[in-house]
């Protein structure tokens, strides 16, 4: 119907089933057609069983004209009813990629693909749809411009335009057709040695940042996990994880004392900063994975130079990994940050899909705001029924008069049946 709807989904490619819309269209469309048969039929029929007179034969085809006419106006009526039942059933509008303002090659990677053989008679597939977050309709201006290049050249140097496309929910984000601007990886060290040696400023894009390099950002508090964090030689983070700071940290092999049945082997971690829970849980033989966006600071860049598996991600996607497969998952300080509570459950649900059973949940110092919101998590977290390992809630100084709350946890997945 000259548009496109927006699918959200981990792939790049959705296989898009026929709807009911659609089949409601194709028999509209096959009554029409039969009715127009009959109509014609019965009309010729008519003029052919009286003697042929030119005005009356006249009149017959413009009677046929009128009808076929109505029947037109009625099938396209219908055609923009439907869409307008199909828009209220998913929920969201649909991209029209017709209009004139849109990037070409958005238009070509949102096209439906029709399956070269038809419907599939196994899974009723019809049709190949690209998969790109719906909410991506409320920024189609910046979707437009982020698909605005030249195919089989460089890449504009706009991946800062993509990020604030996912932090506004357009994620995924389309593929395209572009070699991406490559920054030579020079000085690069060899693992283990490269998770503690400091990455030099001249393998890091720093496009859209406002620093220009790591004594910059050393100089920053970045978010609430990010203090100093790039410094890996004099800075804070070679003591994380292996000494406490206060009551509320964890020591890696307290915890990885507290797993039996396999122990821990596989990790993921939440708003990682520089990915140094990582780097000491790769000390241990166990691989994680860093879940981190690029915000005012190459975050990825930086963990995946020191050796490490970034994850360029929004915990707002849902996580691109199968059920039941992690031993372990870290969420540090910036875990859940605003939003409802509806919010949070979305975001705990879909933690706990990915944990199997007996794997443990590290809730690393949790700020709480208020009494409101620490007693919400608290029932959170007894709705999922973890065991409660470790329990600590303790207060913090950032500087300022009043002293903060935060609450840090070890918890263990419950066995379901």
């Amino acid at each position: 119907m000259g548009s496109v709807s927006l699918k959200v989904g981990e792939g790049t490619a959705r296989f898009k089933k026929s709807t009911l819309c659609s089949s409601a269209l194709n028999l509209i469309m096959l009554f029409s057609v039969l009715t127009t048969n009959l109509f014609a039929l019965y009309a010729f029929k008519y003029s052919g069983s009286k003697p042929h007179h030119p005005n009356h034969s006249h009149k017959n085809m413009s009677l046929i004209s009128e009808h076929v006419s109505l029947i037109l106006r009625e099938i396209n009526f219908s055609q923009k009813k439907l869409a307008k039942m199909e828009k209220e059933l998913l929920g969201y509008d649909t991209i029209d990629i017709t209009k004139t303002n849109l990037a070409s090659e958005l238009k070509i990677f949102l096209q439906h693909q029709p399956l070269p053989l038809g419907k599939d008679s196994r899974s009723g597939l019809t049709e190949m749809v690209s998969s790109v977050g719906h909410t991506c309709l409320k920024s189609r201006d910046l979707l437009s411009d982020y698909m605005n290049y030249k195919v089989d050249d460089v890449c504009p140097d706009d991946w800062s335009l993509g990020q604030k496309l996912i932090l506004r929910g357009c994620e995924p984000l389309p593929r395209r057709r572009c070699f991406t601007k490559s920054v030579h990886k020079v000085g690069i060290s060899s693992f283990p040695s490269s998770l503690w040696k400091q990455v030099s400023d001249k393998i890091v894009t720093w496009s859209g940042l406002l620093c220009r390099n790591f004594k910059c950002l050393n100089s920053k508090k970045i978010g609430g996990n990010c203090n100093g964090c790039f410094d890996l030689v004099n800075g804070t983070e070679r003591n994380r994880f292996v000494r406490v700071r206060g009551k509320n940290d964890f020591l890696i092999d307290d915890v990885l004392g507290l797993v039996g049945n396999g122990g821990i082997r596989l990790g993921f971690d939440i708003g990682g900063g520089s990915g140094t829970f990582a780097a000491r849980m790769a000390e241990k033989e166990v691989t994680v994975i860093t879940s981190t966006l690029n915000v005012d600071a190459p975050f990825n860049d930086f963990i995946a130079a020191r050796g490490l598996f970034p994850l360029y991600s929004s915990l707002d996607q849902r996580f691109p990994f199968y059920d039941n497969v992690f031993d372990l998952i870290h969420a540090a300080n910036g875990f859940g940050d605003g939003g409802k509570v509806e919010k949070l459950e979305f975001l705990m649900f879909d933690l706990d899909r990915i944990l199997r059973p007996g794997g443990l949940f590290w809730l690393d110092n949790f700020y709480c705001v208020d009494e409101e919101r620490k007693i919400n998590l608290t029932k959170l977290i007894e709705k999922f029924g973890y065991k409660k390992l470790k329990w600590v809630i303790g207060e913090r100084s950032d500087g300022s008069v009043r002293s903060q709350v935060y609450l840090s946890a070890i918890l263990q997945k419950p066995v379901r049946v």
